[in-house]
């Protein structure tokens, strides 16, 4: 069963490319620790999506590490990854995660999950997702590991998550929004310039955690056609993953069931976040989560 790990993204609030930062006396990083909960729930093979001036990088240090235990497929994100003459030959920014999906597209072909390199999910999700994907998932069921969003929030600044709108066990919809914590008040501000409104704790959001079948190759192939016909910004417009499967979801071509997660994200959307990530890692490894090896 494939994990499909996102890591072509640089991280601008981050500053550089924190898929690759340190997190433990070791050198590793969060990627290795996702892959060890990856394969102890089952997945036997990841495919790193990375850009071509990293893959180097990454064959060299999570690549190696990750060979012994499961098979592991490259592809490259870059902007002529899906040739097409209207995407700015001068663009530098990646076009998006659904795009990085679509370079898959000749890699995968059996139900996946996504992840990004740079977020710690916790044992339980990947449980909860390879169960799914055995399970449920087919070419119109999808799943979406949702966290509480008191769960998934930094003390730094605000975050970006999708909140979900879930209806009988299913995500109806999913509103990217901006989150922030303030005086004991989780406040979200929609991407999309509607008005902000509070959220709860507990409040499901997605965290780019997909289960999904090779039936999505097709629509990201079509909605990539539309999106470029309609950027307004030649040089920064993304073509997102969550939107696709939104309107998926809202034409009935497809649902998304809502799998909750109990578990804790950590991730390092500001550098000041990576002390938490590391002092919450090391207290995982002398709790005996990990081995120090």
């Amino acid at each position: 069963m494939d994990l499909v790990v996102l890591a072509a993204g640089m991280g601008s609030r981050f500053g550089g490319l924190k898929q690759m930062e340190p997190m433990d006396p070791q050198g590793r990083f969060i990627i290795d620790y996702s892959m060890y909960d990856a394969a102890r729930a089952g997945f036997d093979r990841a495919v790193l999506i990375v850009r071509r001036e990293n893959e180097r990088a990454f064959r060299d240090t999570v690549g190696r590490r990750l060979e012994s235990v499961m098979d592991v497929e490259y592809v490259i994100q870059e902007n002529d990854s899906v040739p097409d003459a209207r995407i700015p030959s001068g663009r530098t920014k990646p076009l998006g995660t659904a795009h990085a999906v679509l370079c898959c597209r000749d890699v995968v072909k059996d139900p996946f999950m996504i992840i990004n390199a740079d977020d710690f999910y916790g044992r339980e999700s990947y449980v909860l997702a390879h169960r799914f994907l055995n399970d449920e998932c087919d070419d119109s069921v999808y799943g979406c590991i949702a966290y509480e969003a008191g769960r998934t929030m930094t003390e730094n600044g605000s975050v970006k998550r999708g909140i979900c709108t879930v209806e009988d066990g299913c995500v109806t919809g999913i509103t990217e929004s901006s989150i922030l914590k303030s005086e004991g008040r989780i406040a979200a501000e929609p991407l999309d310039g509607s008005p902000a409104f509070a959220i709860s704790e507990d409040a499901p959001v997605s965290m780019n955690m997909f289960l999904l079948a090779p039936s999505v190759f097709p629509h990201l192939e079509k909605g990539f056609d539309a999106f470029l016909d309609g950027m307004k910004d030649l040089m920064k417009d993304e073509y997102l993953l969550p939107d696709v499967i939104s309107e998926l979801v809202s034409e009935g071509k497809a649902s998304l069931r809502c799998v909750r997660s109990s578990e804790d994200w950590y991730g390092v959307t500001y550098l000041q976040d990576k002390e938490r990530v590391v002092d919450a890692l090391a207290a995982m490894r002398a709790a005996g989560e990990y081995p120090s090896d």
